[in-house]
């Protein structure tokens, strides 16, 4: 997949208001809309380009700075106060502030790719099969964009034709956009295969990955008996024999171990050395980005704009494993002063020791999961190291807290325990047996903080558990601004409401 994506043909939108561009990059003159969705490969090409919409820098950077530097588990540390209010303090400088107005951008650009597919290739001819795999993938990758808004900015316009400069479509209600989250991705479990023969469609949407999302959009609506049907079909239906947990932790954000059984759907990365841009499209020099330039701004020998909050380390050391060892997964999760137990002096930051690098004492803790530590000693804007975006830990533990919401908790344990005896901890069956649903509850939270911390689930899971507030402010101080009723969604771009008075 990652090779399919170099070969993809380049569209540019503007949000109500899109054009089509060059069609490939090699004669960018050759096509236009009139000569092209007319054969297979037209139709391949359209639905390769909505994924390309991951690469760009916006997307593959700025809104992991939405979801999880904006929560209690991250902070900015950036020169720029711009950036730290507008992320970190729920102060609003802008709501035309670049690096949050250009993720909104992003996300339209993948629904209108989205939309340009499902407009056209109904009528092409070719496999009827592939056919309606195409169209699954367009539903599911629009779905994830709508998931992503509804979570970020709650009412927003709902563009589902291919749109055009006059378009000016109206807010749609929050229950609408999470009716079309559910809609888009519902078509696209009866499209998508469970898994794809050949080994170059690795990193397409499947079966699984449609239902994981479905659950995610119904939980965050507190829709918790609904989610316990795509989740069954994961955990005890024919995702079964598809997903298992990787026996190592740290496999998960490896190079080396991407597209692997516990990975549901991850974005697909690349590194294109030929690169010097930060999109997935330039026109200057047609050159591609196909790479995450999130390590960059996330490593401690990069910017370190995005860096961890030390208060869930102490949710790691709670426990030890049943050899009395320390939870494996905080260095995994970690690279801080004791990502070594040892200390400062054996902890390595990109081939030196903490200390060399930042003296004994120092208490900055960043963010492991992203990075390329394990085989690079510097980060850049091109990354190959793919995002796990739904791993199958992350669905045990979903559907252990549906279980649970629908007061099946003796039913719930086993899938608790599974993820604990990963990271070799005792079964949650034996160390707090009979928990009642509230208490349970408490420990699903530790539970996803320990296996999810810094993957980019934190603020919904805050928002579903309605625990976004002001409170928040003993461990993350940006919270003291928060305001309920106003920050739990970011604003609109004034642009946009300029553009169109519908909003």
């Amino acid at each position: 997949m990652k090779k399919v994506l170099m070969t993809l043909f380049v569209t540019c939108s503007l949000l109500l208001s899109s054009c089509v561009k060059d069609l490939t990059i090699d004669n960018p003159n050759e096509f236009s809309m009139e000569v092209f969705w007319k054969t297979e490969t037209d139709a391949v090409k359209g639905v390769n380009a909505i994924y390309s919409t991951l690469h760009r820098g916006p997307m593959s950077r700025w809104l992991f700075f939405i979801t999880i530097i904006r929560s209690d588990e991250g902070y900015s540390t950036s020169p720029d106060p711009d950036l730290r209010n507008n992320f970190d303090r729920f102060i609003i400088t802008d709501t035309n502030y670049g690096n949050i107005a250009d993720v909104w951008l992003d996300m339209y650009i993948g629904i209108f790719r989205a939309n340009q597919v499902l407009d056209n290739v109904p009528a092409i001819q070719m496999d009827e099969t592939k056919k309606q795999r195409l169209l699954g993938e367009a539903k599911f990758l629009r779905g994830m964009f709508y998931y992503h808004l509804a979570s970020i900015w709650g009412r927003v316009p709902l563009q589902l034709k291919t749109s055009t400069p006059l378009d000016a479509p109206p807010l749609a209600s929050l229950g609408e956009v999470w009716g079309q989250v559910e809609s888009d991705l519902t078509d696209a479990v009866t499209k998508l295969p469970a898994v794809y023969s050949s080994p170059e469609d690795l990193g397409r949407a499947t079966k699984g990955a449609a239902y994981a999302l479905l659950a995610k959009a119904q939980m965050q609506q507190q829709k918790y008996t609904e989610a316990l049907q795509p989740l069954q079909w994961l955990v005890e239906g024919e995702g079964k024999a598809i997903y298992d947990l990787m026996p190592n932790f740290r496999d998960n954000f490896l190079i080396t171990s991407e597209n692997n059984r516990e990975s549901v759907f991850e974005w697909q990365f690349a590194e294109n050395l030929a690169d010097n841009h930060d999109d997935d499209t330039d026109p200057r020099t047609g050159n591609l980005n196909y790479g995450s330039s999130l390590p960059q701004f996330f490593s401690p020998v990069g910017w370190s704009d995005g860096e961890a909050r030390r208060w869930p380390v102490n949710e790691f050391l709670q426990e030890q494993t049943t050899s009395g060892a320390r939870d494996p997964r905080l260095a995994a999760t970690y690279l801080y002063n004791y990502t070594d137990e040892r200390g400062p002096n054996f902890s390595m930051i990109y081939g030196q020791t903490f200390t060399a690098r930042f003296g004994a004492t120092n208490e900055r803790i960043w963010f492991r999961k992203f990075l390329n530590d394990h085989w690079k000693n510097e980060e850049g804007y091109r990354s190959p190291n793919n995002y796990r975006f739904i791993r199958y830990a992350d669905v045990l533990l979903m559907y252990a807290e549906c279980l649970n919401a629908v007061n099946r908790t003796t039913d719930a344990y086993q899938y608790v325990d599974r993820v604990r005896q990963r990271a070799g901890l005792a079964r949650l069956s034996v160390v707090k047996p009979g928990l009642n649903k509230d208490q349970f509850l408490q420990q699903i939270k530790h539970e996803r903080i320990t296996e999810l911390t810094g993957e980019g689930h934190r603020w919904n899971d805050l928002a579903r558990w309605g625990e976004l507030g002001p409170q928040l402010s003993s461990r993350d101080e940006g919270f003291a601004n928060f305001v309920k009723g106003r920050h739990e969604y970011l604003a609109i771009p004034q642009i946009d409401r300029d553009i169109n008075p519908n909003l």
